[in-house]
């Protein structure tokens, strides 16, 4: 019997797809168990979303988790975005490897971005505190807009700029009034990839943490170690909706402002302007 390829593809990814979204669903599901079981589901209710919002420290602890986040995509957004910029047309001899430098951040694992950060605070005598984790996720989360921007400002080239400059515009006109247009929709959805990495991470937020109120995921992650309550799954799910819901208005943004594009290419760098 010949051996049927595209069915054992199909089979194949059903079960990776299943052995990655399975315990996603339990989780989701069981977040909306009317009983205190981790194991039986005995019928749907909002009981321990409504523990959630209760908690004054678990909502204090969403909050500025939302905080870093914001003040995270609105900062890296501003210094990839001209990192990018300065990446892609400075054309130096220095350029090929800066550009490599550029994705060193993003396959080092996070627990050395972390520690390292934590090593940087304590050797400069700052102490550990919310602005400590802002500044650890901005400088994780640069290389992330800069390598979405850079892959759009590559595809776009640099032709109209230079027709503009030759009809009289200034530098500074012709990024203003030509770059930035194109640019903005790799913009708008690397912020928002941003600010989900930046919402739902937990180690480089661990390292940096100090006696303020602590990020949501380092909250979750203290409460746990005394046993582990319902409340975690209605936790662990909002914190999927957030992340997702930014990592899906990145990819519509475009679409809705007219762009032709497609969200997801946009965000990859795929598709120029």
């Amino acid at each position: 019997m010949a051996f049927d390829r595209p069915r054992f593809l199909r089979v194949y990814s059903f079960l990776v797809y299943a052995f990655l979204f399975i315990p996603i669903i339990v989780v989701v599901l069981f977040s909306f168990n009317s009983e205190k079981s981790l194991q039986v589901f005995d019928g749907f209710s909002l009981r321990w979303y409504e523990e959630f919002f209760r908690d004054d420290t678990l909502r204090e602890s969403l909050f500025v988790s939302l905080e870093i986040a914001l003040i995270t995509m609105v900062v890296a957004t501003l210094l990839g975005t001209a990192l990018a910029i300065g990446l892609v047309r400075a054309r130096t001899r220095w350029s090929p490897a800066a550009n490599v430098l550029m994705l060193i951040p993003l396959v080092t694992p996070e627990i050395v971005a972390g520690i390292s950060a934590l090593i940087i605070f304590s050797q400069l005598g700052i102490q550990l505190s919310f602005w400590t984790i802002v500044i650890a996720h901005i400088t994780f989360s640069i290389s992330y807009v800069t390598i979405v921007v850079r892959g759009r400002l590559t595809a776009m080239g640099d032709e109209v700029e230079q027709a503009a400059m030759d009809l009289g515009a200034t530098r500074f006109g012709a990024v203003r009034l030509v770059l930035f247009p194109g640019l903005w929709p790799a913009i708008v959805a690397a912020g928002l990839l941003v600010f989900a990495l930046s919402f739902d991470d937990f180690v480089i937020s661990f390292f940096t943490t100090g006696e303020d109120v602590q990020p949501l995921p380092v909250r979750i992650w203290s409460a746990i170690r005394f046993g582990v309550s319902p409340t975690i799954n209605a936790i662990g799910t909002l914190m999927m909706v957030v992340s997702i819901t930014a990592v899906v208005a990145a990819v519509l943004i475009p679409r809705f402002f007219g762009r032709k594009e497609s969200g997801i290419k946009v965000l990859t760098g795929q598709e120029g302007g």
